[in-house]
């Protein structure tokens, strides 16, 4: 199964909270929304994707814990990315004093905040193009850090801020450099 892109432009444009109102009246259909305005359908994950996402997810909540330092949020967290995108990344981390910064009410909905981190692991189902056309929205939301982790072909796209990716081949594991510091993520949890 693979995310359904749906262009309504012509016929309605939601506002932030219609777009809000559509996914609290669908809980069980996950919605993103793309830098043009165009509602993403997206499929759940099969079990070992999800299986990894939520080993990868334990490795964040640990360290996490452990620093003190920001929030960690899973795939069910939705974002209003500050360049129009409302996006729901596997695994992201915001600073604590950014995080903090929002209103409640910011929080409560879909917080008007880019990540300072986000980890996409990509899907059999998922398209490569389309998930590099992701994590760029990121970047150009103001992410920091991000990885793309494809588990079929080993790769893993690095994206740093006002940097080209870089691209490694079956790496054993990633530093999450001065975003994250002292985070490892030790790729066996992926790969195996």
């Amino acid at each position: 199964m693979t995310a359904i892109t749906i262009n309504f432009n012509n016929v309605v444009k939601l506002n932030d909270d219609q777009f809000y109102q559509l996914c609290r009246d669908n809980p069980d259909v996950k919605f993103e929304r793309n830098a043009f305005g165009e509602l993403i359908v997206m499929p759940p994950t099969g079990g070992e994707t999800g299986k990894r996402n939520a080993l990868i997810i334990a490795d964040f909540v640990i360290w996490n814990r452990q620093t003190k330092l920001g929030e960690v949020f899973d795939s069910s967290t939705c974002f209003k990315l500050p360049n129009g995108p409302d996006r729901s990344p596997d695994v992201s981390w915001i600073q604590s004093e950014r995080w903090n910064a929002l209103k409640p009410e910011q929080r409560e909905k879909f917080p008007p905040i880019a990540p300072d981190f986000v980890l996409e692991l990509m899907s059999p189902s998922d398209s490569l193009s389309e998930t590099q056309a992701k994590m760029q929205e990121y970047m150009n939301a103001g992410v920091k850090l991000g990885w793309l982790i494809d588990r079929k072909t080993r790769c893993v796209e690095i994206y740093r801020q006002g940097q080209p990716k870089e691209v490694l081949e079956s790496p054993t594991s990633l530093s999450g450099e001065d975003i994250l510091p002292g985070f490892v993520l030790d790729l066996q949890i992926v790969w195996g």
